[in-house]
């Protein structure tokens, strides 16, 4: 692994797991579909038609969906995620570095994550839907006086993408659905000197000084499918599946730690591949009583195809960026919707998110953890055609160990500059949704 590669890859994996505090789903995966579904975990989403959203999760649902339906909202999330821990220089290149605290508090930026969805039944077999929204993206920013920025201090990812579904009722039981995913992306990574750090044999740079910047877009395809088992008119069970979508960000970096001619805003073109990994979902709805009704899901998420990242650049050609060596992730979630009147419905709803990474793999920038879910929302019919929902949910993330270097070549290449870094991430989440639902 070269020198010059490392600073790159750890700020390029700390934009991908900060989603996860800025999304609250594993990795750098977003849950907030849909304020609806919020209030309940997005327990049983597979398997649920409330609103034209449904078609997020599982296009078959559309077939549920009367006449035509249009859903516009939003969710705020405002993530309060710290690490904190220790930076001993002495495991530098230069022994005679001192240790230092290395904290940051509050750095992934809260996130408004909209959305807007369109379903049309076109025949009593056949519906069709639109829908705009994103599965991933995140926002970080640890400072420039975090005293372990060696290992990454800045990071974004941003998708939107859009859907084009049609479903299928086979018969009073089985429905089934599928659709185009369009992704549109853009990431930026970066990594910084600390205030103690070590570059070559006895020289160091000024704090804050541009180790490794790099940024690009892309746009990919993908598709996802779906399908439903209406079991009896009060139970169903709904399956669903979206495909792994390949980006290829393309732009330039920049920074003396890919070579010294890219010193002074001097760039290099290149790309980095990032992988938006498969999911699928089995879920269930179950309507108990005339007013309750319980429902549930079981997500899987592929994590495990990210093993690494690596850098294509016009002048240096492939490059390995890092190793990140990501386990499958798992959640599971249970909720439940009461009638409580004809225009209010009320739900609330639990849920646990396994981490994506091992104790090992884990980083200051990825700080991922296991992660539970308490929710609530409530649903207001203000007529047959108007629905006004809300959800409010907690999340609070599991304490975690974070040491870096890892073992791999890039962490210890990046520990050389400014040491080793020994510490804990802990964090909580609150999300705020709304979402206004018209039927004509």
């Amino acid at each position: 692994m070269k020198p010059k590669i490392t600073f790159l890859s750890i700020a390029v994996a700390a934009s991908l797991l900060s989603a996860a505090h800025t999304a609250n789903a594993a990795g750098f995966q977003l849950a907030e579909y849909s304020a609806t579904g919020l209030g309940r975990a997005y327990a049983g989403e597979a398997a649920i038609a409330d609103n034209a959203s449904a078609q997020w999760r599982n296009p078959a649902m559309l077939t549920y969906l009367p006449g035509t339906q249009v859903s516009l909202g939003a969710i705020y999330v405002n993530p309060n995620v710290d690490v904190n821990g220790t930076v001993d220089g002495s495991t530098s290149k230069n022994p005679t570095l001192p240790t230092s605290n290395a904290a940051s508090s509050d750095f992934a930026d809260d996130a408004i994550i909209p959305n807007v969805y369109l379903s049309h039944k076109y025949s009593d077999q056949v519906a069709v839907g639109f829908a705009l929204g994103t599965n991933y993206g995140m926002e970080t920013n640890l400072g420039n006086d975090f005293a372990a920025a060696h290992f990454g201090n800045q990071a974004s990812v941003t998708t939107m993408e859009a859907n084009l579904n049609a479903a299928y009722q086979l018969n009073q039981q089985w429905s089934v659905g599928g659709g185009l995913r369009y992704v549109m992306g853009e990431g930026s990574f970066g990594a910084k000197t600390p205030e103690n750090n070590i570059i070559g044999q006895s020289i160091s740079a000024p704090k804050g000084t541009v180790l490794k910047y790099m940024e690009g877009d892309d746009t990919a395809w993908g598709w996802q499918v779906g399908t439903a088992w209406q079991i009896n008119q009060d139970h169903r069970i709904g399956f669903s599946y979206k495909s792994e979508v390949q980006l290829k960000l393309e732009g330039y970096a920049t920074g003396f730690g890919f070579d010294s001619s890219l010193s002074n805003g001097n760039r290099d073109n290149g790309t980095m591949d990032l992988a938006l990994p498969a999911t699928a979902e089995l879920a269930s709805f179950h309507q108990l009583t005339e007013k309750l009704a319980i429902h549930s899901s079981i997500n899987w998420t592929d994590w495990s195809s990210f093993e690494k990242l690596e850098a294509q650049l016009d002048t240096f050609g492939s490059q390995m960026v890092k190793v990140e060596n990501w386990q499958d992730n798992y959640r599971v979630a249970f909720g439940a919707t009461y009638q409580l009147e004809p225009k209010l419905t009320l739900r609330t709803g639990i849920a646990y998110d396994t981490s994506a990474v091992s104790d090992k793999n884990r980083t200051i920038t990825i700080p991922e953890t296991d992660r539970t879910w308490l929710s609530f929302g409530a649903s207001y019919a203000f007529s047959k055609q108007f629905t006004l929902d809300g959800g409010l949910t907690y999340i609070l993330a599991k304490d975690a160990p974070i040491t870096e270097s890892r073992g791999y070549a890039s962490d210890d290449t990046a520990q050389d500059v400014g040491g080793q870094f020994v510490g804990e991430t802990k964090g909580n989440i609150w999300l705020i949704g709304i979402q206004a639902s018209y039927r004509f």
